[in-house]
């Protein structure tokens, strides 16, 4: 590009150049655009200089990335110019401002076609580089016949030719009709004798294109490629230009190697053997040098010669030869080359007899799960996983869960999955595999689909030898501190079915059994629950003789139960209830459970769906698979039952309670109200309000909708089946009647709703339930309906939060028009990665989500997520769970490190005190269970009082780093429905949000269960008066602050 003498172009630089910010850049374009457009609109008073420096100065200014949407037609114009810098000018910024669609590109097909054909070379590679860069369907049909005689016409020049080469490619993949196969084998034989190797190179670039599509019309070009190869590897009338750190045009050694695996085999004995020959040269000629280009070169041409000796499938020797090679690779210190030589190792699992030579280097590849480069240990990882059999499983499966203990988050999927389907496959014996099932559980419980766990139960129940160990094995996990709720679910589960096989072990007693799985009821989620009600009615079924203290403590909790909201539960605890007084009925109701019949498991059946894949559709794949969008498509999953349909929800964004609890038809607001309690009596609910800035607040409630149960979510393990099925009956509808509320700080983002959209679609899961849970947990289901789902798996390092969200396509077709963005409010800043237009059909897709914590607030982003499957368009607006307490951190202090600062932070709003009514009336264990789901570490021993609790956690934001928070509970025995909260950290917000947020916790609002008479609006609310028509202590307050 000759710029000398443009001094215009050269002082428009210059001032961009010295711009200090982009908004005076910015201004200095936008008058230079100003005065191009003038100077366009008189276009017959621009001499060619100046319509080339204008031009010139629109590609500078699209190339700062700026839009340029005027000055197409006098671009276009300067093709047709007689001189060659006009005509060089029109060329190079059409290639770039144009794309294949533009219609003023059918302007120039005559003038280009005029520059192929003519005799001018300069001319023809400016018209053949244009044409190869914008492509399209127009330019291909017009222009591809003048390409081709040119690429195979010997008058001209070895430079012109190339461009064809490359050109005639483009228009090729644009439209392969341009290509006549009969026609152009021949042709394509002819044009691989090619002397010149810049032309050969291109047309081998053209080759291997054309036999991807279709390699048995070129058969005759094969023995071609051999000899191409054989002139490589001879170094025979190489030039020096082509030969790159001694290697003799590595490139075209690479395509043409490329091109031999796209046919199935060779037959001529003699192109064979000869290909073998070139071969073994690449393979021993080969080494690690210190030079970097070298390198790069000469493994670029050693690992297609390994991908071509695993198509060919050639002699053991020579495999184990490549075997010996791959070896040394993945020793030496270079992380290029040992990626490389793991991924091959892989690649060459595939072929036959060669498992056994690759086990030779097990301990060099373990050894590579602990190198620093992620990508090394997931290469590392998939090798492993292929090369386990019989004789190694244990060894592998046992580093697999040791090296479980210290792998990041982006790695504990995978692994998980890869150590369980290992462990099953190739267990010798049982009692090792229910061993390694629970180790996994223990160690990666948020990445064990419920699948896994279900299988340990089928080979329990149908091993009678094994029923003993497993439930000694369950037991001897709940003693643990701090378990995962997948542990308690099976470990609970097999206590109760074969807990009363250890009646005569120390600490194996039905009571003491029960004792310790009921310790874990506070902290388990609905689903648990249900199985721990199961798990107490067997070991009540057991105990022999009946022990009356233990039945009593049963028949407590079966009827505490019998009032819960989740249906599935009261059920359960109804019927228990009854049965158990029974007698001798409750043993043939609640028998142990029979044989399960012989199945197939659905993670063998997965990594057998995985296997069916050959060596060179492999290398076909890998080499064709690109990706528009950062997202990650997860392989077909195989189908199983979905749940059953939920009730729509009204869902708020301020931060809710943990209560799980469903919602009444509610059109907010109102003071006291009148709320019916469980035995029909009505109650008065109290809380101290303060700072109420709007008092125009009106109410009117809706009798409350029956709605159908959630059953437990077995979909809840993001790597597990997705529910590939119709669409479910018809979904109960529960339409909001209306909403109106004070405006608050937040603005739009106070509010999601799923019932505002006009959705024919409806979930099919409680979303509000789901997002509950999820604030306490960092990985499952966070919406449901009949064509997606969509998972959430977290990890949070101080302020920092890296959410992945799994779209999971459940039906045969795609699901289009995919938009997803997030709402943040002012506290978070977000990053989403882009999303994918499309799912594709019985898919997931990932898109990762990078989230900063600026600043304490209770406020939560929504996800705007949007889709259409057939006619129906979808939109559903989700919170996200990142809350408070995920940026929380628990610490605990000694009594002389908790003192002093607690007196230090004894200074007016960096220390909250307040008297909270209406509390649930929970006892202190159980409180202190609630503060450790919320990140809050009790200090047993600081407070004297032993009806108060101390608790102390970190917390972290941008602004203020780590900051310490103190909390103290001080209860009251005679009642337990009040306490009074302090709160005290170094931020006067941190402190009154953390106080806010714990009392959400604390506070107990019944459920709305008729409507109330509507009361007149009052002039001001009375401080102690709540609206109680919200069944979520967190939606109550945010509709109120």
């Amino acid at each position: 590009m000759a710029l000398s003498g443009m001094r215009g172009l050269s002082v428009f630089i210059s001032d961009i150049r010295n711009c200090h910010n982009k908004e005076q850049e910015r201004l200095r374009v936008d008058k230079e655009l100003g005065n191009i457009r003038t100077r366009f609109k008189n276009e017959k008073g621009l001499s060619p200089y100046e319509k080339k420096k204008y031009v010139w100065k629109m590609l500078y200014i699209y190339m700062l990335g700026y839009d340029v949407d005027f000055g197409h037609m006098e671009t276009v114009s300067l093709i047709s110019a007689p001189k060659y810098p006009e005509k060089q000018v029109g060329y190079i910024v059409t290639s770039c401002l144009l794309n294949e669609n533009n219609d003023f590109l059918r302007m120039v097909i005559n003038t280009v076609r005029n520059d192929i054909i003519g005799r001018n070379e300069t001319y023809q590679c400016l018209a053949l580089t244009m044409v190869g860069n914008i492509g399209g369907k127009e330019f291909s049909e017009s222009l591809a016949p003048d390409v081709q005689k040119l690429l195979i016409s010997s008058s001209c020049r070895p430079v012109v030719r190339k461009k064809a080469a490359l050109c005639l490619l483009r228009l090729y993949r644009k439209n392969p009709d341009v290509v006549n196969i009969d026609g152009w084998s021949d042709r394509m034989a002819q044009l691989l004798d090619e002397r010149d190797l810049g032309v050969l190179t291109s047309v081998m670039s053209l080759f291997v294109s054309l036999v991807s599509n279709n390699a048995e019309a070129y058969w005759n070009c094969l023995p071609k490629c051999v000899r191409i190869l054989e002139r490589m590897a001879r170094n025979q009338d190489i030039p020096q230009e082509y030969t790159y750190y001694g290697i003799p045009s590595p490139w075209l050694q690479v395509k043409t190697m490329r091109a031999l695996q796209y046919f199935p085999t060779i037959e001529d004995p003699g192109a064979r053997r000869a290909l073998f020959e070139v071969l073994q040269r690449i393979l021993m000629g080969t080494d690690v040098v210190k030079n970097v280009n070298k390198n790069n070169a000469s493994h670029a041409v050693l690992f297609e010669a390994l991908a071509l000796v695993m198509h060919l499938d050639a002699e053991k020797e020579m495999m184990s030869q490549c075997v010996a090679l791959l070896g040394k690779f993945i020793a030496v210190r270079e992380p290029n080359i040992r990626y490389l030589g793991l991924e091959n190792m892989s690649r060459m699992l595939l072929v036959t007899d060669v498992q056994d030579i690759i086990k030779r280097h097990q301990a060099q590849i373990i050894t590579s799960l602990k190198d620093p480069d992620i990508s090394i240990r997931r290469r590392a990882l998939d090798l492993l996983y292929g090369m386990c059999d019989v004789t190694n499983a244990k060894e592998i499966v046992e580093e697999l869960l040791q090296y479980l203990n210290t792998a990041e988050f982006a790695m504990r999927e995978e692994l998980s999955l890869k150590a369980a389907i290992l462990a099953e496959k190739f267990a010798p014996d049982l009692s090792w595999y229910v061993d390694v099932i629970l180790q996994l559980i223990d160690k990666a419980g948020d990445f064990v689909s419920d699948d896994i766990w279900y299988r340990v139960v089928q080979f329990v129940t149908n091993n009678e030898d094994l029923q003993p160990y497993a439930a000694a094995k369950a037991r001897e996990y709940l003693d643990k501190p701090a378990l995962h709720e997948t542990m308690v679910k099976v470990s609970a589960y097999l206590l109760g079915e074969y807990g009363h096989l250890l009646a005569r072990r120390p600490g194996c007693s039905p009571k003491e059994l029960f004792a310790i799985i009921n310790d874990k009821l506070p902290t388990v989620s609905t689903s648990t629950v249900a199985i721990l009600l199961s798990t107490y009615a067997k070991i009540l079924m057991h105990t022999q003789p009946p022990d009356v203290g233990l039945q009593q403590q049963i028949l407590t909790i079966f009827k505490k139960y019998e009032s819960y909201i989740d249906v599935e539960i009261q059920q359960r605890a109804v019927e228990y209830f009854e049965l158990s007084r029974k007698g001798a009925a409750l043993a043939d109701v609640l028998a142990e459970m029979p044989k399960f019949p012989e199945r197939e498991s659905a993670l063998l059946k997965k990594a057998e769906d995985a296997e069916v894949d050959t060596a060179e559709q492999s290398a076909i794949k890998l080499r064709s698979q690109q990706q528009t969008s950062s997202a990650i498509v997860v392989a077909d999953q195989p189908p199983v039952n979905g749940s059953v349909p939920a009730s729509n929800h009204l869902t708020l964004v301020k931060m809710p309670s943990q209560n799980i609890t469903e919602e009444s038809n509610v059109t907010y607001e109102e003071p006291p109200v009148e709320i019916p309690k469980e035995n029909g009596a009505p109650v008065e609910v109290e809380s101290k309000v303060e700072n109420i800035p709007e008092t125009n607040i009106e109410s009117k409630v809706e009798p409350p909708a029956a709605h159908p149960a959630s059953q437990a979510d077995l979909l809840a393990d993001l790597l597990g089946p997705l529910a590939i099925e119709g669409p479910p009956a018809a979904v109960e509808q529960n339409p909001v009647q209306g909403l109106e509320t004070n405006q608050s700080p937040v603005g739009d983002l106070a509010l999601a709703t799923l019932e505002d959209q006009s959705n024919s679609v409806q979930p099919i899961v409680n979303v509000e339930e789901k997002f509950h849970i999820l604030c306490s947990k960092d990985s499952g289901v966070l919406y449901e309906d009949p064509h997606i789902q969509i998972g959430l798996k977290a990890e949070w390092r101080a302020h920092h939060g890296r959410l992945v969200l799994f779209l999971g396509n459940k039906n045969t077709a795609p699901l289009l028009s995919v938009q997803a963005l997030i709402l943040p409010p002012s506290h978070l800043k977000t990053e989403l990665s882009s999303v994918p237009d499309t799912v594709p059909p019985r898919a997931q897709v990932q898109i990762p989500l990078e989230v900063v914590n600026l600043r304490a607030s209770r406020d939560v982003a929504v996800l705007d997520f949007s889709y259409t499957f057939g006619t129906s368009l979808v939109n559903v607006k989700l919170r996200l769970p990142v809350v408070l307490n995920k940026f929380l951190q628990p610490i605990t202090l000694s009594p002389e490190e908790f003192f002093p600062q607690w007196k230090a932070l004894n200074v007016q709003n960096l220390k909250v005190q307040e008297v909270v009514k209406g509390v649930k009336p929970l006892p202190l264990p159980e409180i202190a269970s609630l503060f450790m789901s919320l990140h809050l570490a009790v200090a047993p021993g600081l407070d004297n009082n032993l009806n108060n609790l101390v608790a102390c956690t970190t917390f972290f934001s941008e602004t203020t780093r780590a900051m310490l928070c103190l909390v103290r509970i001080e209860t009251d025995p005679q009642d337990r429905t009040q306490l009074r909260l302090t709160v005290a950290s170094g931020d006067q917000y941190l402190t009154f949000e953390l106080k806010e947020y714990i009392k959400e916790h604390l506070i107990d609002i019944p459920r709305v269960q008729a409507a109330s008479p509507p009361v007149p609006v009052q002039p001001q609310l009375p401080p102690a008066a709540v609206p109680a028509t919200y069944n979520d202590p967190g939606a109550m307050l945010a509709g109120l602050l």
